[in-house]
Parts: structure tokens; sequence; C-alpha cells
């Protein structure tokens, strides 16, 4: 079997380059409206509080059962600093600087209530070290009213990449998205990408369903790296 081309990497932000988890800790041990009740939290007891949805595969404040929406709220908006403390994984900077000077183009395809806010909050994540990363980022609260938060994101993450790869004059068969959701995994092979999930954080096993249809499945960036270069080629532009 032929090794595919990809000459183009999508990065989730969250969970994938930067560790989303500290922050949601954070926002729960600190944060006046719930520090009490979760002032004896203990870091691996994350997910207890966060219990992970099957089709997200990763922690997300709106899986709480009674105090999600209200948890999803005050962090992205009464949350000050916490909102922006999630720092960069090991080895993200090196590895993406590596992947730079071999000529691979990178961009974020990351989600938020604010598609401004979010898109500051990484490029200060980033740096000047990664500033030749492309920033875009999906304001996913735009939803319709009928639609439900995981159909409202998927529906506008997948129009967001096409919109993209039309900008970037990148075709989907030679992209790769590295993200730790399998909804957008599944998103990124329903456009004719390639998937690779990426597991740094609080995570559920992938599905032998998802499995099939992904590239691969790793658990962090520079192992990422390594199936890249092991297992694809990459021509000239």
């Amino acid at each position: 079997m032929n090794k595919p081309i990809i000459k183009n990497i999508m990065w989730d932000v969250d969970g994938v380059l930067a560790n989303l988890d500290h922050a949601y800790y954070r926002f729960l041990t600190e944060h006046p409206k719930y520090k009490d009740i979760y002032k004896d939290l203990k870091w691996e007891d994350l997910p207890n509080v966060l219990p992970i949805d099957p089709k997200f595969g990763s922690l997300e404040l709106t899986s709480h059962p009674t105090m999600g929406k209200d948890f999803n709220n005050d962090f992205c908006h009464n949350s000050g600093e916490i909102y922006y403390d999630r720092p960069l994984y090991p080895d993200v900077i090196d590895t993406l600087t590596e992947l730079h000077q071999r000529g691979y183009l990178q961009l974020t395809m990351s989600a938020g209530f604010n598609a401004e806010v979010k898109r500051k909050m990484i490029a200060d994540a980033l740096g000047e070290k990664l500033s030749f990363i492309h920033i875009e980022v999906v304001e996913h609260q735009k939803a319709t009213k009928n639609a439900s938060h995981g159909k409202a994101m998927v529906g506008e993450k997948e129009q967001r990449i096409l919109e993209c790869l039309k900008k970037y004059n990148i075709k989907p068969e030679e992209t790769v998205l590295v993200d730790d959701r399998i909804f957008n995994c599944q998103t990124a092979v329903k456009i004719g990408m390639h998937a690779v999930r990426c597991r740094q954080g609080f995570t559920t096993d992938t599905p032998d369903d998802i499995k099939t249809i992904i590239d691969a499945e790793v658990k962090n960036v520079a192992q990422f790296k390594d199936w890249l270069l092991n297992n694809t080629i990459k021509e000239e532009r």
C-alpha cells in the first residue's frame, strides 16, 4: 500500500498542544463560586467531576450532569486569567518547529465562545517561537437554537475546515487533523482528510469503529511527528 502524501497539518489546540485540563482544574478549585465545593479535589479525580461523554472522548465542562452550563458560562466569561492558563505540553515547541523547518504548512483549528478571544489566547500560548502557525478558530456558539451543543460544533467545525482548505488552497487528502476529540476526527474523515487522535490529557479509549477510519492514535505531538515521518511522504510544493 502506498504511503499517503501529507503536506499540511491542522492542530487542535486544547488537549493536543495546550493543557486545557489544567485550566479546568484551576477553575473548579479556585473560582469563587466553586472552590469551596472542590477544594479537596485531586487532579486524578477530575474525570469524576466531569464525566467524559463518549462522543467527545475528552473532558468538557458541559458534561457535568447538573452544573455543566453554569461551569461553561463562568469559565468562558467569569474566570479571568484562569481561562487563558493553558500551558503548552512538553515537546510542542521543538516538534512544531522541526515540522515547520521540514516545510509542512501548519494551522490551528480550535473552537471558542468568541473567535477573537480564543485567537488571542492561542497566539499568547504559542508565543513568538510558533508564530509561523496560522491561527483559525470556530466560534461554535453561533449554533442554531435547534441544534444540540455537540451537533452544532460538529457542523460548524466541518464548515470551518472546508473554508480553511479553500483559504489556504490545500487539498483535504494532503492534510491531517490532529485532535483529541472523537467527533472532530470523524468530521475530518468525512471531509476526506486524514485524522490522528492525540491523547495527551484525560481521555476515553477510542471505539473500535473509529479506530478503523482514523490513521493513527498517539500519546503526544512527538509521537505524531514520528508517525508522520515514518508512515507518510511529503512531496515538494
